[in-house]
């Protein structure tokens, strides 16, 4: 039988596009959003629909970088709870200024505005493009893009106090971008699963360290690994169950850890284990395209490294780059790709990620 959940008030200070709302006007409001707004509107109308209905869940549909796309039922109390984290860890109190640019058919996009009705943000909404501020004219306090969105915001940046970055990994030249900037960039660790963030880290911070700084963990989180070195996350208040990852992880102490990629996508190539992720941030100051490396069978390695390019082939283009890679002095021997290959375009999942399985799989059929 259905659980009913009784959802608590929206906060005095919440504001929508300047207007507050209670809970019974949000409801209208809602309706008019999926009825005579945007397309994002709509989407952000049918989430708040759901969001003020009896059921104690919302059902949201994981990005599909890692595996088939699926819908998940994630608790209502869970997602404030998760609310209620962010606000502690970043520091952002009722009357909080928020700019929302990201697609509300996915967690992140549900979770400003659930951050925003529980914490009593005032939130503003716009469309979820690439270049999200161009439109923009005032200061907010707070947003959350993609790295997409961000590096194509960097001229307009200084609109933003304190910017969360998700839904991929920060490269090397974007966090070079963002050196010296006034607003704090902080790069977020989550999952649909983790209702969004559960660690961050900050990207540009005010003495530039060499190092990448590890991730910490929000409040009431605890982490461990398993014996494959994978994150095992356990948050009781938005997760039912502990979370086995399948990211390989280098813990620090009982609360920060440093990411080195996917389990799934680690290399044995020569009995060396190699972690494509970690290969991608040396490569990314040199290559001016979308890539990424993986591995094809090899009869005497058993797998070997190969670099996929998103750009049109010609012969220049490949030597060029070529050398260009022999010269990085970052790159071990064994992390030189094997074999290049340049894709015209490269196969995403729903919400704009490289999906690499169906990418390889078109290049070589």
């Amino acid at each position: 039988m259905q659980k009913s959940f009784s959802l608590p008030h929206i906060h005095p200070d919440f504001r929508l596009n300047k207007l507050h709302f209670t809970n019974e006007e949000l409801s209208s409001v809602a309706y008019s959003l999926v009825k005579e707004g945007e397309p994002y509107e709509g989407q952000a109308g049918n989430f708040l629909l759901d969001w003020l209905n009896e059921k104690d869940y919302i059902e949201v549909k994981t990005s599909g970088s890692t595996g088939a796309p699926k819908m998940v039922r994630i608790r209502k109390q869970f997602m404030i709870n998760s609310a209620k984290a962010t606000g502690k860890f970043f520091d952002l109190h009722a009357g909080t200024t928020a700019l929302h640019c990201l697609p509300v058919n996915f967690i992140a996009g549900k979770m400003m505005l659930v951050r925003a009705m529980v914490l009593g943000w005032h939130i503003d909404l716009v469309p979820p493009k690439a270049n999200p501020l161009d439109q923009v004219f005032k200061i907010y306090d707070f947003c959350a893009m993609t790295p997409f969105q961000l590096d194509n915001s960097l001229g307009r940046l200084h609109l933003i106090r304190k910017l969360i970055v998700g839904g991929g990994t920060v490269s090397s030249t974007l966090r070079e971008h963002v050196q010296g900037l006034a607003t704090e960039v902080y790069e977020t660790y989550g999952m649909t699963e983790t209702v969004t963030h559960i660690a961050a880290r900050r990207v540009n911070p005010k003495k530039k360290k060499e190092e990448v700084l590890p991730f910490t963990v929000l409040p009431n989180v605890s982490i461990s690994t398993d014996e494959r070195d994978c994150l095992v996350i356990t948050a009781p208040q938005i997760a039912e169950d502990p979370i086995i990852t399948n990211d390989v992880v280098e813990m620090i102490s009982s609360r920060s850890f440093i990411w080195k990629g996917r389990y799934d996508n680690v290399i044995n190539s020569g009995g060396v284990k190699l972690f494509p992720e970690e290969i991608e941030a040396k490569l990314a100051p040199h290559i001016p395209h979308r890539f990424f490396v993986t591995s094809l069978p090899d009869p005497s390695l058993g797998e070997k490294l190969i670099l996929m390019v998103e750009s049109d082939f010609s012969e220049t283009a490949l030597n060029n780059l070529e050398r260009e890679i022999r010269s990085i002095e970052k790159l071990e021997k064994y992390e030189v790709p094997k074999k290049i290959y340049f894709v015209e375009k490269f196969e995403e999942t729903s919400n704009g990620k490289i999906h690499r399985t169906n990418t390889l799989k078109s290049r070589m059929a």
